[in-house]
């Protein structure tokens, strides 16, 4: 399991929101570059960005800011926010991204996520972001009836490279995934799952370790210092190779 750091940007700044609240936010640095290459010589492999202005806005805002982690690092870097077009996936894929993630659109406009999964394969990452197991859009302002599981499972057949499963509930708390939650769609999909959302701990790490996921998103808890990357990457591999 991959243990990947993440850098929220918002006005070109490393910042984090409070389960998606954009009026309860903690700034955490000015230079989201010099923040990225903290993570790698921590051991990251992989950069996890969310453009928030982006995912308010629904097209990219923070792009200079993107542009300057992605020519800085050596890893591979993923993307999500405000990516609701064709334009926006083949400029971010232009720019260097490894991945870019989709959300709100694949909610939105189905058919539309089929035909760019289809195109740009291994390239996309399906973002399920869910409130009380539904799946929330639009930056996460609002929420669908539709089952977070059930959009998921809609999109399995498709050459994505991953989905991240985030409990809104849980981000930028440290409060601890909802391993109930990641488990059984991990169960459920073939797609590769990667857990969002919660972790406070190098126990949590470990725990969702257990999990047949393909990687772990950390963020508050690197920034608080509750622990360091570096550990949390050692922790993740011991209980892999026990499960």
């Amino acid at each position: 399991m991959q243990v990947i750091p993440a850098i929220d940007l918002r006005g070109g700044l490393c910042v984090r929101l409070q389960q998606g609240d954009y009026d309860r936010e903690t700034v955490f640095g000015d230079d989201p570059a010099a923040m990225a290459g903290r993570w790698v010589s921590e051991g990251a492999e992989r950069i996890h960005l969310v453009d928030l202005d982006g995912a308010k806005a629904g097209k990219p805002v923070n792009v200079q800011a993107v542009r300057s982690i992605v020519e800085s690092v050596k890893v591979p870097c993923q993307l999500g926010g405000g990516v609701r077009d064709e334009a926006t996936i083949a400029t971010w894929l232009d720019a260097g991204l490894d991945r870019v993630i989709v959300g709100t659109q694949a909610l939105r406009d189905p058919e539309w996520f089929r035909s760019m999964a289809e195109k740009h394969p291994g390239r996309l990452v399906l973002g399920l972001d869910a409130r009380d197991g539904m799946v929330a859009v639009g930056g996460w302002l609002e929420t669908s009836d539709v089952p977070a599981a059930e959009l998921a499972a809609r999109f399995d057949d498709l050459p994505l490279a991953a989905i991240i499963y985030t409990d809104i509930a849980r981000d930028g708390t440290l409060e601890g995934p909802n391993l109930d939650a990641t488990g059984a769609l991990c169960r459920r999909v073939k797609t590769p799952v990667i857990a969002s959302g919660g972790v406070g701990e190098l126990a949590d790490v470990e725990r969702t370790a257990t999990l047949p996921v393909a990687g772990c998103i950390v963020g508050r808890a690197l920034y608080e210092g509750k622990f360091t990357l570096r550990d949390a990457v050692e922790r993740a591999a011991r209980a892999s190779s026990r499960s």
